[in-house]
């Protein structure tokens, strides 16, 4: 959807009338899903027209396809390394020459088996588990795509923006840019236990001019989205309609004053740009690291939250599994992300059942509304965790909020209907499930403004449209609301796509 509320919109409330949005979807449409559900094709076919609300846990750079960085890196005149099958740059002082073990990246618009080797590496296709692990081999492949110039970031977004219209999202939130550039002032700084002492000697240091260039780049990248997919000539076209928004990643893997101010720096960024609308800590959760400072990470969350409120949190915890790390390790991460550092939402959530009192934590978790952002196929590809052994049954038997996202749907080779296909055929769920799951994904996105939802039942509107989506007090409460806009519109994608049914 686009920035302001547009004329197909309205168009679309005035059609609406004054349908009860929370009601039940109509016996045509579940018979539809009955039939289908044990078709995995006609399943996919139906669900690919289903509306998807939001997808909220996606990593810009494990979205795009291993082709486009290809394609990227041709462009740019890189090479390939056949040793790690990675895109690199030409060694320095070699004018381009890739050198011994290398080749120029443009051969893999000639060279089938380069190619096909290549995409193999930057991603799980046709991937086995040997000597390396699905774990490492799926991280492995971030430090493989290669130095890409600036000028694609705009396109890269724009080619995961197009496959979300095609899929009938209508929102993304993207992990897109992280606080590395703050590490030197991090270093600079250095990090005591005096959290407040930390921040005045890095906001002193030259930190908000980091956070600037932050925002400049967020803004860069969103205009080349725009410019890719055409938006100033074509606003109302599919792609241009999907609104987006970005996450700031904080690398967890960082030394702590790294990690400190490139927190710091993300708070920062989203109190003031609000095409950013969140903070995560990213990498893998079993990293040295990761596990040594985690207690560390979330007290910084706490202190960070406290001085900045209105900052949206999404933490990935429990991103776990036995025998990745010893049991002591799988029983403290999600609670800590929820009762210390406050998080909002929490990505995987794999290794709830594992830890501390885990009844008490999901009572905690759906007393508290926190959101978990379930990843099916890269918790099995990464963790081996798949069907029974998957926590999402225990998540909804609980009464904890789930949606469904992509994590890395580029190296996955996924996206997010397959996603919705697998939950199906997993966990017998049936189309008011998916609903619940897909207005789930607006009602817990860090859009602005108030719900369309009086509760999250999802059963009657806000107050201001009670009485009729048409009046004058709704429109009103619509344009001032983003969020509530997006969930109006979510509901008029649902009835369009349910009387579709109704009509055969």
């Amino acid at each position: 959807m686009s920035e302001s509320w547009p004329a197909w919109l309205l168009a679309a409330a005035i059609c609406a009338g004054s349908t009860a949005a929370g009601a039940n979807a109509p016996a045509a449409v579940e018979q539809r899903f009955a039939q289908v559900r044990k078709n995995p094709l006609e399943l996919y076919a139906f669900l690919l027209k289903m509306p998807k609300g939001g997808d909220l846990h996606n990593h810009l750079s494990g979205a795009v396809y291993a082709e486009t960085y290809l394609r990227a890196a041709a462009d740019d005149g890189l090479c390939i390394d056949l040793r790690t099958r990675a895109v690199v740059a030409p060694p320095l002082g070699s004018g381009g020459d890739c050198g011994p073990g290398g080749v120029e990246a443009v051969r893999t618009r000639s060279d089938n088996a380069l190619l096909n080797s290549l995409i193999d590496s930057l991603s799980m296709r046709n991937f086995v588990a040997g000597q390396e692990s699905g774990h490492d081999h799926f991280f492995a492949t971030f430090g493989k795509f290669g130095p890409s110039k600036a000028e694609h970031r705009g396109e890269f977004i724009a080619e995961v923006v197009r496959r979300a219209a095609e899929q009938n999202e209508s929102y993304l939130e993207l992990m897109a840019i992280n606080g590395s550039a703050a590490n030197a002032v991090g270093s600079a700084a250095g990090l005591s236990d005096d959290f407040d002492a930390a921040r005045q000697k890095l906001l002193a240091g030259g930190l908000p001019d980091v956070v600037e260039k932050m925002r400049l780049r967020v803004e860069e990248q969103d205009r080349g989205r725009r410019t890719a997919l055409g938006c100033d000539s074509q606003p109302d076209s599919p792609p241009c309609r999907v609104t987006v928004r970005y996450l700031f990643e904080v690398l967890r893997e960082n030394p702590k004053e790294h990690v400190f101010a490139q927190a710091l720096a993300g708070f920062l960024l989203a109190a003031s740009e609000p095409k950013l609308v969140g903070v995560n800590f990213v990498q893998p959760e079993d990293g040295i690291v990761s596990m040594r400072d985690y207690r560390l990470h979330m007290r910084m969350v706490e202190f960070l939250r406290r001085s900045y409120p209105h900052v949206h949190v999404a933490l990935h915890a429990g991103e776990l599994a036995p025998g990745l790390v010893p049991p002591d390790g799988l029983r403290f991460h999600i609670r800590d992300a929820v009762e210390v550092a406050h998080a909002e939402r929490i990505g995987h959530g794999v290794d709830v059942m594992y830890e501390n009192d885990s009844e008490g934590l999901l009572n905690l978790m759906k007393q508290r509304r926190v959101l978990v952002e379930i990843n099916l196929t890269s918790n099995d590809l990464i963790l081996g965790i798949r069907g029974a052994e998957h926590p999402l049954p225990a998540y909804r038997k609980h009464g904890v909020p789930v949606a469904l996202s992509t994590d890395d749907e580029g190296v996955s080779r996924g996206q997010l209907t397959a996603e919705y296909v697998r939950a199906v055929q997993a966990y017998d769920l049936s189309y008011t499930d998916l609903k619940e799951m897909v207005r789930n994904s607006l009602e817990y996105s860090f859009l602005p403004g108030e719900s369309y939802w009086r509760d999250r039942s999802y059963r009657a509107p806000a107050v201001a449209c009670a009485a009729a989506v048409t009046a004058k007090v709704c429109r009103q409460f619509l344009e001032s609301n983003e969020k509530a806009r997006q969930q109006r519109e979510l509901e008029d994608r649902f009835q369009a796509f349910e009387k579709s049914f109704s009509s055969r």
